[in-house]
């Protein structure tokens, strides 16, 4: 099978799955993603968003401990990304980044349009604000890890394209650092072209594909021991 046939499978899965999951706040109209029906579409949907964090959870425990952060545990585990996931609607709302909600994690889609150029991997100064809005709210809980992913559209070689999403996770990630988020709960990964959610067929797909995430995981006690 080509990579090209993948891709197109890919898409047409997740977007089937995403289609379904998507339910509409009665308070506030907005569509978002139901996490039950996540759960159940977890092996299609966002795949990589749902697996182990970027360089492997052991490795990011161990400076999670250097850093003096501490775990979460029990049903304190999903109040407290309630509360930071109320807190990150608050701050992004009017701009065009969507916070998701997946089990216990949350996930920041944040469209390249406003966060980087065409072919740049520099954060847009008009972004900048609203960046250092979810810096403020990932200070203040800091008892996530963070894993940063860059994507793009299918223009373009597969390799410039997986150097340059990952140049723009690392750019968002080392932006959020210098506004004081602990380094020691960030990771990066770009994964080029290889994850779509649209179909690269059509500049609206293509626009849809070209975007930064930022994953949200709790750190248990158990993580830290």
């Amino acid at each position: 099978m080509s990579i090209t046939r993948k891709t197109l499978i890919a898409t047409a899965l997740a977007a089937t799955t995403l289609t379904a999951a998507c339910v509409t706040d009665p308070v506030t109209g907005e569509r978002r993603v139901s996490r039950a029906a996540i759960g159940a579409g977890a092996g299609v949907v966002g795949g990589y968003l749902l697996g182990d964090l970027v360089g492997g959870r052991n490795d990011r425990t161990e400076k999670i401990v250097g850093a003096g952060i501490g775990g979460l545990a029990g049903a304190g585990i999903g109040a407290y990304m309630d509360r930071q996931e109320q807190e990150l609607r608050r701050r992004t709302a009017g701009t065009d980044i969507r916070v998701i909600r997946q089990g216990d994690d949350l996930v920041l889609n944040m469209p390249s349009n406003v966060t980087f150029a065409t072919n740049e991997s520099s954060v847009q100064p008009q972004f900048r604000a609203t960046l250092d809005q979810v810096a403020d709210v990932l200070r203040q809980y800091n008892q996530t890890y963070i894993d940063v992913y860059g994507h793009t559209d299918s223009t373009g070689s597969d390799s410039y394209n997986l150097s340059l999403s990952q140049r723009r996770a690392t750019a968002v990630a080392d932006y959020l650092t210098g506004r004081g988020v602990q380094s020691a709960r960030l990771g990066t990964r770009g994964f080029g072209e290889t994850q779509p959610i649209a179909s690269n067929d059509s500049e609206e797909g293509k626009a849809a594909n070209r975007r930064v995430e930022i994953k949200l995981v709790p750190i248990t006690r158990q993580d830290v021991g």
